[in-house]
């Protein structure tokens, strides 16, 4: 009970005291004034004007392209590379060279067929 008593008594002189002594900066009682020479700083401020910001209209859209001639591609030539291929493949036995010239070939005749 003794320790109890003693430490309440602390703990209330602890808060008396704390608080004069951080309003005085934290030095104590009137201690630290005067010690220090204060010299008047002089700053000037240059200030200057910001641009303008200035906008400018969007630029136009580019053209577009103009194809001079109609589109050559058609199905039967779709279909004539396809079974060009096959076959070239099949008679070439594998060969890549074969079936490109295969496909080449039935392009060539599928266009033909549909007058292109």
């Amino acid at each position: 009970m003794k320790k109890l008593l003693f430490l309440i008594q602390l703990a209330a002189l602890v808060a008396v005291y704390s608080s004069p002594s951080y309003a005085s900066g934290g030095h104590g009682k009137k201690h630290g004034r005067g010690h220090h020479k204060h010299r008047e700083v002089v700053v000037e401020r240059h200030y200057y004007h910001e641009p303008e910001a200035r906008y400018y209209p969007a630029p136009p859209p580019p053209p577009q392209p103009r194809y001079s001639s109609p589109d050559q591609r058609s199905t039967q030539g779709l279909v004539g590379g396809a079974v060009g291929s096959a076959l070239g493949y099949e008679l070439g036995k594998g060969d890549p060279v074969a079936s490109g010239l295969g496909a080449a070939a039935g392009a060539y005749i599928g266009n033909g067929m549909s007058g292109r």
